[in-house]
């Protein structure tokens, strides 16, 4: 087999395949066998008709189309294996004139990974925040384990923020009921906003038993976008009473005997959670530096994949109804071409991404063990609420297992040279990146035992 290449921009390539048509004699049988299935001739169960009456049946240039179009995927993929070509997404492929006996033809525009000159990571140097004591969130910890054993107590003042109520609403529009905005004893939450726009202002300062009327815009419904009136009673007032933090409410609430043992231990999430985001921050900052400085070309035909797909997954959630996108562009305030810009910016951003770690993969000889792979399914599966093998089964389904592989190979790739740059906090102090990332050198070490 012959293949020749012709660059047509840095990001996509021609190939040029000739096929001697002495290669292509071991697909005839599988022609022939898929044929036979499919022509029905009398005397012979499916399948077991002898190949010259199929040929006689069809024609020999059906039969040699069933023979090319069998080979193709395969031949396409020996042609950019032998001329190293590192393909990304599909190929448009052009087959010549098909004349028996006589070399196949054909060509196959892709796109192609651009060229990357990769930086000496050594001289990357990025800030991040400093990793500061957080009394406030230890104190928001505290307070949220004491709101989970608080309890609500039944109170004569008028309702305040925080406050749960007991209510009756009674919704119209132009006097006729709204059932979807009408109902009894529902318990609400004073400024939490969860339920209509307008009710937490005006049940504020009622006591139980007290009545008010407010206006507001409905959102959904029969009568969603319409102005209504509604008629709200509350039936009960009661606040929540907090436990005292001292060693009895530590015993309640936690296995520690004091509450400094739970303050404790509290800080010391507080401390890991900051951590975690440092951690994250490094990551971001690192990869940030790198798209900065690293310039090459993206595929644009990739990135017009990528906004397409954007674009239909929105339509597809609201069941391609385009008066109901518009809509909700105009509620978010931006247009369909507002949209679309942000659309390709974040793909290609994306696509620049993974082209760029890809390439630092191949330099780094980065490889992902089945372990690996394993524990990124699931923290994958935990993400989607989903078990480990219901996860995989549906990656499977999809042809998605090949993409999460790659997936953990950037961000393997990108944990292994971070190690060599430069990180310092915005106090000017240095990071150790090992705690995070492992020591320098540990990544490729990893690589050669794989």
């Amino acid at each position: 087999m012959k293949t020749s290449v012709e660059q047509l921009t840095p990001t996509r390539v021609k190939l040029s395949v000739e096929i001697p048509f002495d290669e292509l004699s071991s697909e005839f049988d599988r022609a022939y066998a898929t044929l036979a299935q499919q022509v029905r001739i009398p005397g012979f169960r499916p399948g077991k008709a002898p190949a010259k009456l199929i040929e006689a049946r069809v024609g020999r240039d059906a039969v040699l189309a069933q023979v090319v179009n069998d080979a193709l995927p395969a031949k396409y993929g020996q042609a950019i294996e032998e001329a190293d070509v590192k393909a990304i997404g599909q190929p448009d492929i052009e087959l010549g004139e098909l004349v028996d006996g006589a070399p196949v033809t054909f060509t196959a525009e892709v796109d192609v990974r651009p060229e990357i000159s990769l930086p000496d990571f050594a001289s990357l140097a990025v800030t991040v925040d400093a990793l500061k004591s957080d009394e406030d969130a230890v104190a928001e910890q505290l307070e949220g384990l004491r709101e989970r054993f608080g309890t609500l107590k039944a109170v004569e003042r008028g309702a305040q923020t925080g406050d749960h109520v007991t209510l009756d609403l009674e919704a119209t529009v132009d006097g006729k009921p709204v059932p979807d905005a009408t109902t009894e004893g529902l318990s609400h939450e004073v400024g939490s906003g969860q339920l209509i726009d307008g009710l937490d202002e005006a049940v504020t300062g009622l006591k139980a038993g007290e009545e008010a009327e407010f206006t507001t815009k409905l959102v959904a419904g029969e009568f969603a976008d319409s102005d209504a009136t509604v008629k709200v009673k509350v039936g009960a007032v009661k606040e929540r009473e907090l436990p005292e933090l001292d060693d009895e409410f530590a015993q309640l609430a936690s296995e520690f005997d004091t509450i400094d043992e739970l303050r404790e231990s509290a800080r010391g999430r507080v401390e890991q959670s900051k951590k975690i985001e440092q951690a994250n921050q490094i990551r971001d900052k690192v990869l940030d530096d790198l798209l900065e400085k690293v310039e090459f070309p993206v595929p644009e035909t990739i990135v017009d994949a990528e906004v397409e797909g954007q674009l239909e997954e929105v339509l597809h959630s609201i069941g391609h109804d385009e008066a109901m996108f518009e809509r909700l562009l105009e509620a978010q305030g931006t247009t369909r071409e507002e949209f679309e810009t942000n659309a390709r910016e974040n793909a290609e951003r994306g696509v620049r991404t993974q082209l760029l770690l890809d390439a630092i993969a191949d330099q780094e000889e980065t490889e992902v063990s089945q372990e690996e792979l394993t524990q990124q399914i699931i923290f994958a599966s935990q993400r989607y609420g989903m078990a480990p093998q219901e996860f995989v089964n549906q990656l499977q389904q999809a042809g998605q297992i090949g993409a999460l592989y790659a997936d953990a190979r950037r961000n393997k790739a990108l944990s292994s040279i971070i190690s060599r740059v430069a990180v310092t906090d915005d106090q000017g102090a240095t990071v150790d990146t090992a705690e995070y990332f492992g020591p320098v050198g540990d990544a490729e070490g990893d690589t050669d035992d794989e």
